[in-house]
């Protein structure tokens, strides 16, 4: 098959790199100028992929395009219908993940309660709100490519860290300046997601169950950044899958959506309270998905494209995911300067590691392994299990094989999910000890 990946930060490097392990011939396109050297000397690169469509299109059903980001969901709704298999989402996929109120209606259209939620387009005005009506707030800016280290989850029951916050903002608010952020209430449960691929028509019949740990430090303490680790399983996910992901269908078929889709909630006593969406492929959650993938992604795309089946082969038990990271992720700033370029040692054979380390930004240099990027995001170590804590010692071997200078990760990963969540979302009927079908 021929491949082509078309990115800000060659986020999906490790999918690709497989790919083209397995005999796949594939180019990428990355359109940061920093991330240019991610993955170099181990890939084909393209500068301008508009020029390897007729590459692409000489594959006839066995060319696909990969979009890695929800910023770019009129060019593949455009590529659709020019005759391309589009993978990665759409233009309605963008605004259900980058316009909070939106994908919050969506949910609601689909029968599911939703927690209050304001949007401000000014710092003074949300200042205003939090003095009239104190409490607890989740400040979250709109924009898919927004910096998460800029959203707060506020602790204080007046709301005084977030006033303290949103006034600090405003003075650092340069003249003529965008903003576009929402104010949500805060709510205490189990923080859990639900994800499948949708085919442009229906659901393949595996769903996901994930649980992420935002935060920098263990103890959920420090930056939030996204991701620093997450368990997964593809059981146990059908009552999510049923509530949540099933009733989008329509939506999203009639909004041309071809690709992975992930719904993050809180669960507690009075039900599901949906947050976000995440339309497009998990950072790092596609390579911890791939753990307990019983088929390479080649077979899942072309079973996407085609149409023919919605049978996705995975493994039972639980994939844990640990980031490693390196100074000054997950900022940029003085990058270059402390960590860039530095070696990555393997302790064992780098086959006998091969399918737990997913690396992101490296490159090849003279022979030797490299940090590279823009970031420090070096990559993702991964383990499976029968248990949530058989998963996460397994990753942990993973990211103790690596050696970098200042390697940093997490070393809880799991252990709220083992000693609390998975029980906990039991109970309140939302995990299925015995998996049902996805019906």
């Amino acid at each position: 098959m021929r491949f082509l990946g078309i990115g800000e930060y060659n986020d999906l490097a490790a999918m690709y790199h497989g790919l083209a392990s397995r005999g796949h011939e594939v180019k990428v396109f990355v359109q940061d100028p920093a991330c240019h050297d991610v993955f170099a000397g181990m890939l084909d690169f393209t500068h301008d992929w508009q020029a390897e469509l007729g590459w692409l299109r000489g594959a006839d059903a066995d060319g696909v395009v990969l979009f890695e980001s929800a910023t770019n969901g009129e060019v593949q709704d455009a590529l659709r219908r020019d005759g391309f298999a589009v993978i990665g989402g759409s233009a309605l996929g963008d605004r259900l993940e980058a316009d909070r109120q939106f994908g919050q209606e969506a949910l609601r259209t689909a029968g599911l309660k939703t927690a209050m939620s304001h949007r401000f387009t000014g710092y003074d005005a949300a200042h205003r709100f939090v003095q009239s009506h104190p409490g607890r707030y989740v400040l979250k800016f709109n924009g898919a490519d927004t910096l998460r280290t800029r959203n707060f989850i506020g602790a204080m029951d007046d709301g005084c860290d977030m006033l303290a916050l949103l006034a600090l903002y405003a003075s650092r608010c340069g003249p003529g300046e965008p903003v576009d952020f929402v104010l949500m209430q805060h709510l205490q449960g189990v923080e859990v997601g639900v994800g499948a691929y949708f085919n442009g028509n229906e659901f393949l019949d595996a769903a996901c169950i994930d649980f992420e740990h935002k935060h920098f430090f263990p103890g959920e303490l420090g930056e939030l950044t996204g991701e620093m680790g997450t368990i997964v399983s593809y059981r146990g996910s059908a009552p999510l899958f049923r509530k949540v992901l099933a009733p989008l269908a329509g939506l999203l078929r009639d909004g041309g959506y071809c690709g992975y889709i992930n719904v993050n909630l809180i669960a507690n006593s009075e039900g599901l309270w949906p947050l976000e969406f995440t339309s497009r492929f998990g950072y790092p959650g596609f390579a911890i998905c791939e753990a307990l993938h019983a088929e390479p992604w080649e077979d899942i795309f072309r079973r996407m494209i085609s149409r023919d089946s919605l049978q996705m082969a995975t493994r039972p038990g639980f994939a844990a995911g640990v980031v490693l990271t390196v100074p000054p992720f997950p900022y940029r700033h003085g990058y270059e300067e402390i960590s860039k370029g530095m070696p990555i040692c393997l302790r064992d054979d780098p086959q006998a590691m091969q399918g737990t380390l997913h690396f992101a930004e490296v490159a090849m240099a003279g022979g030797q392994l490299v940090t590279s990027g823009a970031s420090g995001y070096v990559g993702v170590a991964t383990g499976t299990g029968d248990s949530v804590e058989q998963a996460s010692a397994q990753a942990l071997r993973a990211a103790h094989g690596v050696v970098v200078p200042n390697l940093r990760y997490r070393r809880d990963i799991g252990e709220r999910v083992a000693g609390h969540d998975l029980a906990m979302l039991g109970r309140l009927g939302w995990h299925d000890a015995a998996p049902a079908a996805l019906t």
